[in-house]
């Protein structure tokens, strides 16, 4: 616990259709915190014996599709089925779920990870770098830092994550460094092995089956605070965050119209510039841990990916030059809802705009739902 807290209640959250084999190490540290995990899978119920096994002494509770819809019918009644709407099927944004079900429990802080992710001290790592008054800043001239400049590659070669855009202008590393330090509403700790490239990067450096030869083997520092102004790409597979921050951190509606994979990138896009504009800090580095990536296609990563890399050029350039207004998350977040609603229009591609519109309506949407839990 930081010096000066109080006991604090995190709760874990974690989309699986799996086993949750990369817990095994940590169950101690869950129960010694108080953690309780809630397991965002599709009902399976021979994993569940499993995972409870894996569990045991653990505070879980699992949401399947039938749980979810119970939840959202609970609670919404004969209009439960608008609201249940915001959640994806079978897409790894279901973890927002999670978040709905820890902020109405009570809880202090969350963390997300993703079930192929091995880390060592998880809870106490997240928590340190969230509550504690340290670390250092870093501005970029071109308005993004690289988050793979934290990271010793077995590579020489320049590479960039997932998200990162493309145009020259946001990949000049030009780095300024401030020793100023302090506490943070989101924390992205890091991971070894597999780097979160897009599957363009992985096809380029001979990957054919979701992973590629560019292996993480260590962090250079364990806290750096990203500065007003300047972007990241916020990867979820290992990344805590303060209960205040949920109404600005929904995990966008992913697995539609052909796009998937960038409900992580977005949603800390839209949370960065809100946290900036309220004055926040938001933070990456440790809790390092082992990303031992499962094989799949490629190819079929590109598919998912390719018109959100089109999209994503111009969308951090709209959120970054939007005015934003209101003084909470949940008024940040309609405030910045309300402006990309002008933006899209500029749009010349109708699939984009109507994609951007669905994003924008489950926003919204989300935000109603928390309105009613609160």
């Amino acid at each position: 616990m930081v010096a000066g807290e109080r006991s604090m209640k995190p709760y874990l959250v974690v989309a699986s259709i799996n086993p949750l084999i990369n817990l095994v190490d940590e169950i101690e540290e869950l129960v010694k915190t108080s953690t309780k995990v809630i397991v965002v899978d599709e009902g399976d119920s021979l994993v569940r014996e499993k995972n409870d096994k894996i569990l045991r002494g653990v505070e879980r509770s699992y949401y399947g599709p039938a749980e979810r819809r119970n939840w959202f019918r609970e609670r919404f009644g004969q209009f439960y089925e608008k609201y249940a709407s915001i959640i994806p099927e079978k897409a790894h944004a279901e973890t927002s779920f999670g978040f709905l079900v820890a902020l109405e429990e009570g809880a202090d802080f969350i963390i997300e990870l993703d079930d192929d992710v091995l880390i060592k001290g998880l809870i106490q790592g997240h928590q340190s770098n969230l509550y504690e008054n340290s670390g250092e800043t870093v501005y970029s001239k071109s308005k993004w830092y690289n988050t793979l400049d934290l990271l010793v590659l077995n590579s020489d070669g320049r590479y960039f994550p997932r998200g990162h855009p493309y145009a020259v202008e946001a990949r000049v590393e030009d780095y300024r460094w401030h020793r100023q330090g302090g506490r943070c509403v989101l924390n992205m700790g890091h991971w070894l092995g597999n780097p979160d490239f897009d599957a363009l990067t992985i096809l380029y450096n001979g990957g054919l089956e979701g992973r590629c030869k560019v292996i993480g083997e260590s962090i250079k520092k364990e806290k750096v605070i990203v500065g007003k102004g300047t972007y990241f790409a916020v990867c979820s597979m290992n990344t805590s965050f303060v209960a205040k921050i949920v109404p600005a951190f929904y995990q966008l509606y992913m697995n539609v119209m052909g796009i998937d994979r960038f409900d992580d990138i977005w949603s800390g896009l839209f949370l960065k510039r809100i946290a900036d504009h309220l004055g926040d800090l938001v933070c990456l580095g440790k809790p390092a841990g082992i990303h031992e990536k499962r094989p799949r296609s490629t190819f079929n990563d590109l598919k998912k990916e390719l018109e959100g890399m089109i999209i994503n050029e111009w969308l951090w350039k709209a959120v970054d030059s939007c005015d934003l207004s209101g003084s909470s998350y949940a008024d940040c977040y309609l405030s910045l809802v309300e402006a990309l609603r002008t933006e899209i229009n500029s749009m010349n591609n109708e699939v984009f705009k109507k994609f951007m519109s669905i994003q924008l309506d489950k926003m919204q949407l989300w935000v109603e739902t928390i309105d009613a839990i609160s």
